[in-house]
């Protein structure tokens, strides 16, 4: 008698793309429906429940899902500001944080066990976060700590988040790559049209931006004449991650990469972030030596095959212009007016934050005619930390960084030896970019987190040659 065999499973991933559908549906229906005002409080709800459903459910939908709001929430805020008016601060721009920091009920759970592995450096780090947030709550108001802390604490969280599954690195190595590999063509190409089109919601939002911020490094609201900060909210936090874009597609076999390239180098330039630039410079430097030859014959080669697509682009108007008039001011040194301003915002400062002990608490922000709130790295560590939570947080930092750099596991697998080349050359811009913060820190705790994971996998005992082995069980 015949007896029909059970048929297995099939996977549902039916369930996840649902969800954001409908977030991206309800989001357009209400752009469209001209009600943006009651968008600005559906928009970070919506992100949140649709965050913790993938969280508890899909966890590898929750990763690509994070990066996707890092990457696109600012532009959602704009078109809502555009037909709402001008709002700062802006619950919408809560979206990223509430669904990032998700990630520290993994940390909270895996606390004792973290304390006690391969996760200590995230908790030493993350309890200099927290000192910081309580000398902060003595001196400045709950809600002005409360937002400082997700910048500081959500990227660590994060990047804990992805150590702990280590054991699907396969699996988050593919949504990574999938993920910053669309990343780069959507921001990238839309940073294309903003610089040539100027769309009206970036005007309005950068004539705000003069009006109200006083702030005058973005260009003027016309066409040819903005500073390309793309789907994202300023030039520099996106050069950082179009810098990690462009040096994890070195590692993604995909017949894309040289379309996302064009378009990602392209914006990169028309960023004008001269610190990004070096950066990227770095990280090629650390991610060449760290592969096998034949990789890195293979990687030559895909330079000079984007090579040959890129610097046509940039060679001709309306990008020529203002891509080379930026690159020259790289040689001008001490007769570049940013250059002289820094430094001397660093003279009035250093000192004050060298013997800054205790700390000024989370929630401080530096004030200065001469430098920036966001342009230090490190007297933001020093004046916000003080060397009692700076001795920790860059402690547990520098752990990370120097065991992540100890494996052997990039010269077999080329996307490890991108992480190692994102996490350098973001960390090299700590002193004219706050890359704790996020979003830098999301790059630099998160691609730390994915190369701690893959030391992790590596280490199990399966044959080392072997570039995905199956996961230990």
């Amino acid at each position: 008698m015949y007896t029909a065999q059970p048929q297995p499973k099939t996977p549902q991933v039916s369930e996840p793309w649902l969800m954001i559908g409908a977030l991206v549906a309800l989001t357009v229906l209400c752009l469209a429906a001209n009600v943006g005002s009651v968008l600005r409080f559906i928009f970070p709800t919506g992100s949140l429940v649709v965050g913790a459903l993938l969280f508890f459910r899909y966890p590898l939908f929750y990763v690509g899902f994070t990066w996707w709001l890092w990457f696109l929430t600012p532009l959602v805020r704009r078109m809502i500001d555009w037909q709402a008016g001008w709002l700062d601060p802006n619950p919408v721009l809560l979206a990223p944080f509430l669904v990032s920091f998700l990630a520290s009920l993994t940390l909270l759970i895996q606390l004792p066990k973290a304390i006690r592995g391969n996760g200590l450096p995230f908790v030493l780090s993350a309890i200099a976060v927290l000192y910081g947030a309580f000398i902060g709550l003595l001196s400045f108001q709950p809600q002005t700590v409360i937002i400082a802390l997700l910048n500081w604490l959500t990227p660590i969280v994060f990047g804990y988040h992805l150590f702990s599954k280590w054991r699907q690195f396969p699996e988050l190595k593919r949504v990574t790559e999938r993920t910053f590999l669309w990343g780069t063509i959507v921001m990238g190409s839309y940073g294309i049209i903003q610089f040539l089109f100027a769309p009206l919601w970036d005007q309005f939002w950068l004539q705000n931006l003069i009006a109200i911020m006083k702030i005058y490094s973005f260009g003027t609201p016309d066409p040819l004449r903005i500073r390309v900060w793309s789907t994202m909210h300023s030039p520099q936090p996106f050069a950082c991650i179009l810098v990690a874009c462009v040096l994890l597609l070195f590692a993604i076999k995909n017949p894309l990469k040289i379309a996302a390239s064009a378009v990602g180098y392209l914006t990169l330039l028309l960023t004008l972030a001269r610190t990004a630039w070096l950066s990227w410079f770095i990280g090629l430097v650390v991610f060449i030596p760290s592969l096998k030859p034949r990789l890195q014959m293979r990687l030559i080669v895909t330079l000079m095959v984007m090579s040959l697509v890129i610097l046509p682009l940039t060679a001709i108007e309306p990008f020529s212009t203002v891509i080379s008039s930026r690159v020259q001011t790289l040689f001008q040194g001490q007769q570049d007016g940013s250059f002289v301003d820094r430094s001397i915002g660093y003279t009035n400062l250093l000192n004050d934050a060298l013997v800054e002990v205790e700390g000024r608490g989370i929630g401080y922000v530096i004030r200065d005619a001469n430098i920036g709130g966001n342009d230090s790295g490190i007297l933001t560590l020093l004046l916000n930390l003080g060397w009692f939570g700076t001795i920790p947080y860059v402690a547990g930092l520098v752990l990370l960084i120097f065991s992540m750099m100890q494996g052997r596991e990039a010269a077999i697998d080329p996307f490890v030896g991108a992480c190692r080349a994102i996490v350098l050359a973001t960390a090299s811009q700590i002193s004219l970019n706050t890359v704790m913060l996020a979003p830098f820190g999301l790059v630099l705790w998160g691609f730390i987190g994915l190369a701690a994971a893959a030391r992790l996998y590596y280490l199990q005992p399966f044959p080392a040659t072997d570039p995905e082995p199956s996961i230990p069980q």
